[in-house]
């Protein structure tokens, strides 16, 4: 697989307050708003010494057989697998955790904040050191991590903030998972101007001494940066199949962008040129999603299969923000990525697109029976492939409780018979598809469905509540819905027939989220509206 900050964490019997009980800021890229942070707290877990117990909260007194995660939060984690087989996660802060079975955390945010010297600390602050920022790590966002085999380092690449879009992403190695790191340089720059140009290495990449116009029409000042550049934050760094090493970056403003690496360095491949036109820049490089200030961050590629996935969070990360995973997808890793529909992630001119159907949403805000509160904002996701094949996505999750506790979590991801990606509708305990397929006299049976329908208020924290279907062994669907049903026989995959659409998916068993009792559930994808669908049995 590949070697790369792999982050999974279940959400479960423990909520988790905003940011890292170091950091002081959450990332604002303009329409972001800013939760306030405050300290990690588990709920009816036993964690770190130094985390605050906080009244357990469980999401039934009904269906018994509770079963409690060690959790912790990380804003924007990124996942990493070590050779030892240890999962960590590092996010936003420099706060993360490991784990070695993908639901049980140990919090690492005072070891990953103690892995730089104070000169490293200073080499990362050199460019833009937001004067604002109450700790030194308060303005270092979203990390990536991959073990580049031609150096034999483990490399960091991150976002290093500041105002105006004053941004930069630095790369950082180390011998060990665990550090120390060193500073090895930056990889791009963001936000400069005449007086500052000269400081970056944007000279050495267009061969021009000066400052090129188009940069600078409109200036900073108004804002006008952000339109048509990109802010130089979100990095998610990858080897694709033929040793290729990437980096994508970018947020909001001017799109999502990426480069080619310098496999030996790490750094940017001074070698490879761009060209200058509506998607595509000589400095920052292809563009492959976003502009003209529409929402999508936090852009993360995989190769799960036939292709590569590119992942893009719509919306805002508070709770009431509407944040949400879409997915896109490409046999290229630098594009054309597009989704069923065979629409583009291209924006030209501005649209309030959260609840738009561009892009395959995995999921949206939801709530199953057995849950106190519901599940919205999930965002800002890596992904990965394990060693035994099976595909995860790792994301920052909020709930409608009220207030902005988030905590890392992690759901399977399945390949339809379409070659599109689905979400398990739980979190993972290490659930599969079965190798002998399943029958339709194994999944037939009375299930609550969340269908994921773009139509939600997130405002007011709405969130999609279960309906009631049974699947009858004769292929009929009765229910909310009415319809048909089939297995592909030999075969996990199932099709649902229902309201005029097609929904393919997979079938499997796994847990009840917070509980050890397992049942059937199913996940699939409208093939002509592209809206997911989950369903869990009701035994």
């Amino acid at each position: 697989m590949k070697k790369k900050w792999i982050g999974i964490a279940m959400g479960g019997l423990l909520m988790v307050l905003a940011g890292c009980a170091s950091g002081n800021t959450q990332k604002d890229d303009a329409s972001h708003s800013t939760p306030e942070p405050s300290m990690t707290v588990t709920m009816g877990v036993d964690g770190p010494e130094d985390e605050k117990e906080a009244e357990q909260q469980t999401p039934t007194a009904e269906l018994g057989n509770e079963r409690a995660y060690k959790q912790i939060t990380c804003h924007d984690p990124s996942i990493f697998k070590d050779f030892d087989g240890t999962y960590y996660i590092i996010g936003s802060f420099l706060c993360g955790g490991s784990t070695d079975n993908l639901y049980d955390w140990t919090n690492l945010d005072a070891q990953i904040q103690g892995l730089f010297t104070e000169e490293t600390k200073e080499q990362i602050r050199a460019w833009n050191k937001d004067e604002k920022a109450e700790n030194w790590n308060s303005y270092l966002w979203a990390p990536d991590i991959v073990y580049n085999p031609h150096m034999e380092k483990y490399c960091i690449y991150l976002s290093a903030n500041g105002d105006e879009w004053v941004s930069n992403i630095v790369l950082l190695t180390a011998d060990n998972v665990m550090g120390p790191y060193e500073y090895a340089g930056s990889v791009v720059y963001g936000g400069f101007m005449a007086e500052t140009y000269s400081e970056t290495d944007v000279p050495r990449v267009l061969g021009e001494s000066e400052i090129p116009e188009r940069y600078v029409t409109n200036g900073v000042a108004n804002r006008k940066w952000g339109d048509k550049w990109p802010n130089c934050i979100d990095p998610c760094t990858f080897f694709d199949e033929e040793g290729r090493l990437w980096m994508t970056y970018g947020s909001w403003s001017g799109g999502i962008f990426m480069l080619e690496l310098d496999k030996e360095t790490g750094l940017r491949d001074y070698s490879v040129t761009y060209e200058t036109n509506e998607r595509s820049d000589a400095y920052f490089g292809k563009k492959i999603a976003g502009g003209v200030y529409v929402s999508g961050e936090a852009s993360y590629i995989q190769k799960i299969g036939d292709y590569y996935y590119l992942f893009i969070s719509y919306g805002n990360l508070e709770a009431k923000g509407g944040y949400n995973v879409r997915i896109f997808r490409s046999e290229r890793p630098d594009g054309d990525y597009t989704d069923m529909l065979g629409n583009t992630p291209y924006y030209s001119s501005f649209v309030y697109n959260y609840n738009q159907s561009v892009g395959v949403r995995l999921m949206g805000g939801y709530q199953w029976t057995n849950f106190d509160v519901g599940q919205v904002a999930q965002g800002h996701n890596s992904a990965f492939v394990d060693d035994d094949g099976r595909a995860y996505m790792v994301f920052h999750t909020r709930t409608t409780n009220g207030t902005e506790e988030h905590y890392v979590k992690v759901h399977q991801l399945f390949v339809t018979k379409e070659g599109w990606l689905v979400a398990a509708p739980y979190q993972t305990t290490g659930e599969a598809l079965s190798p002998e397929g399943r029958t339709v006299a194994e999944v037939a049976g009375d299930y609550e469905i969340i269908l994921h329908e773009l139509n939600i208020v997130h405002r007011k924290l709405e969130t999609k509540q279960p309906q009631h279907i049974t699947l009858k062994k004769d292929g009929t669907i009765t229910g909310d819905y009415e319809g048909t049903w089939e297995m592909d026989p030999g075969t996990s995959y199932v099709s649902l027939f229902f309201n005029g659409q097609e929904y393919s998916g997979v079938s499997l068993s796994m847990d009840i989220e917070y509980t050890t009792i397992k049942t059937d559930v199913f996940t699939a994808v409208g093939l002509s509206n592209q809206v997911t669908l989950w369903g869990s049995k009701i035994e």
